[in-house]
This record gives C-alpha cells, structure tokens and sequence, in this order.
C-alpha cells in the first residue's frame, strides 16, 4: 500500500512537472510560432498558453513597430549626378508564421531589399526630382518594399528620407543658380514698378494739360518742400506764360 501510494505520489509530480515545463505566457505584442517535431503547428498568445513538453518547442516574435536606419549609400541620378542618401523603414510583423518560416533574419533582409530598391528607385529620378518630391520618392520606395515583403509577413508602414548629400561642385552651382533665379525676380519686379510709375505720370500729366491752374500749384507745393529745408539753393519762378510764349515761338520759326 504505501509503495502504490509513493508511485501515485510521483507520478502526480511528474506531471505537474511536465504540465509546468509546458506552460508559456505571452505578451500582448508577442507571438509564440509553436512547431511539433519540426512542423509548424500553431501560432499561440497572447496570453497563457501550453505546449507538449520534449515534443513541441517555440520561438517568439515581436509584432511591434521596430525603426529600421538604413546607412548612407552613394548612388547616381537619372541626370548623373552622384549622390549619398539614407533612409529610415518603419516595419512590423504581420504574419508571425511567414516571418519565421520563410525567412531566416526579417531585419536584415529587409535593410538588404532596401538598400538595392533605393538605388533602383534614386536613378529613375533626376536631382531636382530627389531634392523637391522627397515624400513622393519614398512613397514608391515603400510600395516596392511592401510587395517584396509581403511573402515574409512584414508590413511596410512607412518609408522617409533622412538625409540627401550632394558634391560640393552641385551645390555651388545651385547656389549661383538660385542668385541669378532671385536678380531675375528683383529686375522683373523693378521694371514692372516702373512702368506702373509710368502709367501714372502719363495720367497726372494729362490732369495738369486739362487746368494748366495745377501746374502752378505743383510749383508752389515743390518751393515749399524746398524751402522746408535748411540749405542756400535760390529759385528763380518763370509764368509758365513764358513757357507757352517760347512755345509758339518755335512753331512760328518752323512754319517760316
């Protein structure tokens, strides 16, 4: 009796030693990708969960957002323009079994399809095109990331430039570019002054042509700017009479 009662007692603790060896817990963004002999049999979690101990065993994956930096790679442009740029891959895992099953490192491989879609991607487009449609740019780099790893489960949720450097030489050149781009605006803007400026003499002197009156108001007004300062100049008023006079003068000489 005790002998039976001592293998009962055993038994008992073997098997809550194996129900212990098999018991696992899973966080809320973990995945348990569970395999029996080998096999993939079920992804399990969040939560508690049980697996045959000795039969089945497991490997966690992380379905977090994970920032993925991607190093300065110098590459051409459609216009032969060498440059470096680096990329920054906000990534997740979608589908714990293909990440694990159908391939061996998702990060890496990840980072490598980057790195070749980005020089792909960088010399279909000309430098202008990288420096001013940056957001354009990455959203077909993420696109063609998105359907090279779709198979391996991961997502693609966003792509965005970093940094894009230039030669030395390039910039220069843009920077004399961008000068002669603003003196063009400044002489556009200048000429265009003057011609409204134009348009408005034209307009006061026909008013003064329709009451010659106006005209010696203007005269006075300029004697009175003038003498509003300190200086020594002297003015000698002529009638516009004169003026009229020496006018007709010359017509009649011409006439003769």
């Amino acid at each position: 009796m005790g002998a039976s009662l001592t293998l009962i007692l055993i038994f008992l603790a073997f098997c809550l030693w194996l129900l212990t060896l098999g018991l696992g817990i899973a966080a809320q963004y973990q995945r348990a990708v569970i395999f029996r002999l080998g096999r993939y049999n079920r992804t399990a979690g969040p939560g508690l969960y049980w697996k045959w101990p000795l039969l089945e065993w497991q490997v966690m994956t992380d379905l977090r957002v994970r920032t993925t930096s991607v190093e300065a790679q110098e590459t051409i442009t459609r216009d032969n323009v060498p440059i470096k740029i680096n990329a920054v891959i906000w990534q997740r895992v979608c589908d714990p079994e293909r990440s694990i099953v159908e391939v061996a490192n998702v990060d890496n491989s990840v980072v490598q399809v980057a790195l070749t879609t980005l020089r792909s991607v960088i010399g279909q487009h000309t430098l202008d095109d990288v420096l001013k449609e940056q957001d354009k740019i990455a959203h077909i780099i993420e696109q063609s990331l998105d359907k090279v790893t779709a198979p391996w489960g991961v997502k693609v949720d966003r792509v965005q430039m970093k940094n894009v450097e230039i030669p030395a030489s390039m910039q220069r050149a843009m920077a004399q570019e961008a000068e002669a781009y603003r003196e063009k605006r400044a002489r556009l803007i200048k000429a265009e002054a003057e011609l409204e400026a134009a348009a408005k003499l034209k307009e006061a002197a026909q008013t003064i042509m329709e009451c010659p009156a106006g005209l010696e108001l203007r005269r006075m007004q300029m004697i009175t700017e003038v003498g509003a300062e300190q200086n020594t100049m002297t003015i000698v008023m002529m009638p516009s009479e004169f003026v009229s006079m020496a006018r007709g003068l010359g017509e009649a000489f011409k006439k003769t």
